[in-house]
């Protein structure tokens, strides 16, 4: 099953399912920065839609609270959202890494582990 979309609150709601794993709704809302937290409803709100896209589910009900546990993996999001912004430049890393580098934001070890994962993916291919 390909991963859905998600916008920016119900990411920000994975991430809390993901680093703590299953909660409830109040559980996920009070994960939030107290300056910034979206009221209880908003968020309850956007888990039962996100339950209706089976990105999360229902897994017990203790006394009033339905806990929620993730559907997809981080990783599967992180692709996606990768590959989405490779969309944006008809699939060219180019453009995306020197935007990197010029922020500052691509490191020399970020190179070198580049450098190793092309290594062993050209490895494997050969063995092939």
């Amino acid at each position: 099953m390909a991963t859905p979309k998600l916008s920016k609150l119900e990411l920000r709601i994975m991430q809390v399912l993901w680093e703590t794993g299953d909660c409830s709704v109040r559980e996920i809302q009070e994960a939030f920065p107290e300056k910034d937290r979206p009221a209880y409803t908003t968020i309850q709100t956007t888990v039962y839609r996100m339950e209706a896209k089976k990105v999360v589910e229902r897994v017990k009900k203790i006394g009033n609270s339905l806990i929620f546990t993730p559907l997809i993996s981080k990783t599967a999001t992180q692709r996606r959202l990768i590959d989405e912004l490779l969309s944006l430049f008809g699939g060219r890393i180019q453009p995306v890494l020197a935007h990197l580098a010029h922020s500052r934001k691509l490191t020399a070890d970020d190179v070198k582990e580049a450098q190793r994962l092309l290594q062993k993916l050209a490895e494997k291919d050969r063995s092939q």
